[in-house]
Formats: C-alpha cells, structure tokens, sequence
C-alpha cells in the first residue's frame, strides 16, 4: 500500500473552507498534512474542524517541516506567484487558485519555476471539470452543433464592500474586481472551449472603480481571428431574486447551455431537444468539479495524465490585460 499524497492548503479563506478542505478529506489516498494562514487562530479551528493535525502561520514552515507532496494555494491573489515559486522549489506540486499571477510576466515566471524544479502547476479552473460543460465539450467535439459561432455567458452575484475582505477591494493586491473574480473564469471557459483562437479585438467597460479600487460590474466583447465571438457580463451588485450564472454557445447547426444543461440542433428542419437525460448525483456542480478537478491534478502528478504545461494562461492573460486596458482608455484594443 503506498504512502499518501499528503497535501497542504496555504490560506484558510473562503475557497479553501467550502470547496478545497471538503473535497480533499473525502478523496481516497490523500491525507490533508497541514492549514497555514497568517491567522494562525483561523487555521487552527478550520484544522479543528477538518481534523488536520497540523498548523502554520508561514508557508517556510509548512514547505520545511510538513514535508508536503503538494500545496493548494489559496491566498490573496498577489501572493500566489511567490507562494508557487516556494512551493516548486521545495519540491511540491501546486494547484493554485485562479490567477496564477497578477501579469503575464508573473505567469511566464511560474512555467520557468514549474519547468526548473521539474513539478506540476495547475490553476483552479473548476469549470472546466464540470459534468455539464464536459457534456457540451463532446457536443463541440462531435460537431452537433456545427462550428462555434459565438458564446454569450455572464454572472451576477450580490457583494457588498462591507462583506469582502479588504484586499479584494484594492486593485493592487486583487489585480481587479467582478471581472477577475467572476468574468475571468468565464473567459477561461470560453478561450479553452473554443479551442483557444487567437483574440483579434476587444471592448470593454467596467463601473464603480476608482484609481486604486477595482471594479464591481463589468462586460467585455472578445472577437478572435476565426471569427467567434465571446461576450462576457458580471456584477458584484445584483440586487434581484438569486444569484444569476449563464453560458450559452451559438453554433451553426445548433446552440448548447450549461446550468441547466440544454442542446438543441437543427434535423431536418426543425429545431431538436438533443440533451442527455440520465440520473443526476446528489452533488452540486460546484462540489462536483472540485471532486473532479483534484482526481484530474492527483493523475497528472502521479504520471498518469499527460497534460501539457499551462501555457494556455498566458494567451488567457494577455486578454485579460486587454480587457482592462480598453475599459481603463476608453477604447477597442486591438491585439
């Protein structure tokens, strides 16, 4: 029987208490080895908690006495390159939550580290493991649907400032606001689903951000050189029922939805419900692919996966400098 994957979670903040922490407890051969927070209050009753028998408040300390096989880096997000590179180079693997870096330099800085000291890098990019949106990749694959025209999606959650912690309220430690926490995952879907087509042109425009605060709405228009579109909407300051998430593909025999999963093509003329019937699990699509997202990384570091580095996030953050570089001037950018 081999050992077990013995993980450490870096940041006992939100993500890491409902998506990470939940998750890892429950996947077999994997033994969570220690919590780090600054807060070492905070990470001590979330370890009481999780049953995790040991505590940090320096992530030095973890690297050096925990002797982790892999960190889930859930920090602010202008600490996760310099929590990557310590953790590459003390020879852990590294799933981290989105972004990888604040700039694109940040993340060509940790494909060097990842490449250097020869362990995997991951970005938290749940979507992507989610069983509906691995439904809609089979369609695109398949060519129900015909080719890619266009996808539309969007986001809306309520966020008041009092309920945010501080950092998320500062563009220089946060990187940016609804878009980068919301739109930035949507736009990852899109690029990723699509095939990662070169982005040609982008608009967009952001509201409530001053010189150092970040925005709480933004949309952006991305057009790629083959032609298809993605438009992208989100708020922080949704004030109706629920929550609201949607994504939405436009092909040119059919159209595909997520959350609730819905195909539909053309046959003979008419339009034709396609979607996949089947028992769904008790799990959330949130928990699900977190679940799935983690079985995914624990097979690329053990070998068994040969996923390629995530070079993808560069293309992925060079559009994203676009997007507020055109909100910021008031202009289309053009790339």
């Amino acid at each position: 029987m081999s050992d077990p994957v013995r993980v450490a979670v870096i940041g006992a903040g939100a993500i890491a208490q409902v998506a990470h922490l939940p998750v890892l407890r429950r996947l077999p051969g994997v033994e969570v080895a220690a919590i780090c927070d600054s807060d070492l209050g905070k990470a001590q009753a979330l370890a009481g908690r999780f049953e995790v028998k040991e505590t940090f408040d320096d992530i030095e300390e973890v690297l050096k006495y925990a002797r982790p096989t892999a960190v889930a880096i859930c920090t602010p997000n202008h600490l996760h390159e310099i929590h990557i590179v310590s953790a590459l180079a003390a020879g852990a693997h590294v799933l981290c939550e989105r972004p990888l870096a604040l700039t694109l330099a940040g993340v060509e800085r940790v494909l060097q580290a990842s490449e250097k000291y020869g362990r995997r890098v991951m970005v938290g990019m749940n979507h992507r493991f989610r069983s509906d949106v691995q439904a809609v990749r089979g369609f695109l694959a398949g060519g129900d649907i015909g080719v890619l025209q266009a996808i539309r999606c969007g986001w809306y959650t309520f966020q008041p400032s009092r309920n945010l912690v501080a950092w998320r309220l500062r563009r220089q430690e946060a990187g940016g606001g609804a878009f980068l926490d919301l739109g930035l995952q949507l736009l990852d879907l899109g690029l990723w689903l699509a095939g990662w087509p070169a982005a040609k042109r982008i608009a967009a425009h952001t509201m409530g951000q001053g010189k150092d605060s970040v925005e709480d709405m933004a949309t952006a228009l991305v057009v790629c050189e083959n032609g298809v579109s993605l438009s992208i909407d989100v708020s922080w300051r949704h004030m109706g029922e629920a929550e609201r998430f949607w994504f939405d593909l436009v092909g040119t025999k059919g159209s595909a939805r997520v959350q609730p999963l819905r195909v539909f093509k053309e046959m003979h003329g008419s339009i034709t419900d396609v979607t996949p019937t089947g028992a769904s699990g008790r799990e959330t699509p949130f928990a699900q692919s977190y679940r799935a997202e983690w079985t995914y990384f624990l097979a690329v570091m053990k070998g068994d996966v040969n996923a390629p580095p995530p070079r993808d996030q560069l293309a992925l953050h060079r559009v994203l400098d676009a997007i507020y570089r055109s909100a910021d001037e008031g202009r289309d950018v053009l790339l």
